[in-house]
């Protein structure tokens, strides 16, 4: 049985509000996290993407409070990244509501934190999310970045991706800097390189900007598709992506407003 695709609104949080940039920077506030949740929900969002986008930055734990009463009204699967940086972290989100956690620059600094989380939650539960950007320095032409985009490695993109599936990462949200918050579609060549290397379900994000974006990136090798200001904006519903993956002959589940299957 094919699997639908799962439509993910992102919502980048900092200091308790949504907030939306283009390429990292520039962040203007979008909204409140737990009211806009509400709205994907009732829209019928798959599941939802909290990061936190300046928790690693300011070395500080993810907001507890802001994950807890979104989980208290919105009944899908709730992804939360931002400041995770030992599995104790994670106990600390799923006992607020998380069910699964996005770990990013803590795995990159100490790669046996995905080894640590992975044995003690299992697969399911662990997301390692890639702030890609093009580099001619690495072998793959993509390199890794961290907290949040403003710290460019040397690390290769594929690589690392390829070495936290064998470590335990159970999911990619594969996020390209140079397409974020662009609306120019997203970096497909990117996300195909990833699903050739994955054994993992892929997430694409980074740079939707028309619902006609979204089925290029699923037909690219993409499992589920995410994004941010395109629905923060209200240029976009979630049955709008919905209904453009289902005529381009993707299956979708059905949502709250009667998304095509």
């Amino acid at each position: 049985m094919t699997l639908a695709c799962r439509v993910i609104p992102c919502l980048d949080v900092a200091a308790g509000r949504v907030v939306k940039g283009v390429n990292f920077q520039n962040l203007r506030e979008m909204g409140d996290p737990v009211e806009l949740a509400l709205q994907y929900f009732a829209q019928g969002a798959d599941e939802l993407t909290f990061l936190d986008v300046t928790a690693t930055v300011d070395e500080r734990a993810t907001t507890y409070d802001v994950v807890r009463r979104t989980a208290e009204q919105v009944f899908i699967p709730l992804t939360v990244g931002g400041g995770v940086r030992s599995a104790d972290d994670v106990a600390k989100l799923q006992a607020v509501g998380a069910d699964k956690v996005g770990v990013n620059s803590a795995a990159i600094a100490r790669p046996g934190l995905i080894d640590e989380i992975a044995d003690r939650f299992g697969a399911q539960v662990l997301v390692l999310s890639l702030d890609v950007t093009r580099s001619p320095g690495v072998p793959s032409g993509f390199a890794v970045t961290t907290h949040g985009g403003r710290v460019h490695t040397t690390l290769d993109a594929l690589a690392w991706a390829r070495e936290a599936i064998d470590r335990g990462a159970g999911e990619l949200l594969v996020n390209s800097i140079d397409a974020d918050g662009t609306k120019a579609g997203f970096d497909l060549e990117l996300i195909a390189l990833m699903r050739e290397l994955a054994s993992v379900p892929v997430i694409a994000s980074g740079g939707a900007g028309a619902a006609a974006h979204f089925a290029p990136a699923v037909h690219a090798g993409a499992d589920a598709v995410l994004a941010a200001s395109v629905f923060h904006s209200g240029q976009l519903t979630i049955s709008d992506v919905k209904q453009a993956l289902a005529a381009d002959g993707i299956v979708v589940r059905a949502g709250a407003e009667g998304s095509a299957t």
